[in-house]
């Protein structure tokens, strides 16, 4: 078992941001949320190739900050999320992605059957250093 992603231990990385900003990689924050039901899906980040590359795919493209380079959602899972819409918060330093899902899946994880996850929240804080599984 993967104690990170299915644990019931609350270990924050604080450091992730540090560590982006570190490589110097020029990224913003992009949340992804569900454009029908309203579920955050996950947040990841956005620089201006995978912005671009968003707008003339309709998919959702990041950068992914661990591998540096475009990351195309699905491509290798199959878990394709259409982009609908792309907004910007106020002071332009964050984007929200509306999509949809062409699966039930959103995450990289699976649940108890194998599926895969719609939506990396899927553990809920109960103290500061517990997790609690949603039901699945």
């Amino acid at each position: 078992m993967n104690e990170l992603e299915e644990g019931t231990r609350l270990t924050l990385d604080f450091d992730k941001l540090a560590g982006v900003a570190a490589t110097g990689a020029r990224v913003v924050p992009v949340v992804l949320q569900d454009a029908t039901g309203g579920d955050v899906l996950f947040i990841g980040y956005a620089n201006d190739q995978a912005l671009r590359a968003s707008l003339d795919e309709k998919i959702a493209v990041l950068w992914s900050t661990s591998r540096n380079e475009l990351w195309r959602k699905g491509a290798t899972s199959g878990d394709v999320l259409e982009l609908v819409d792309v907004r910007v918060n106020c002071e332009q330093n964050s984007l929200l992605y509306l999509v949809n899902r062409t699966t039930g899946g959103a995450c990289h994880t699976k649940d108890a059957s194998g599926e895969a996850r719609p939506t990396c929240y899927y553990r809920s804080v109960t103290g500061p250093d517990t997790l609690r599984h949603l039901s699945e």
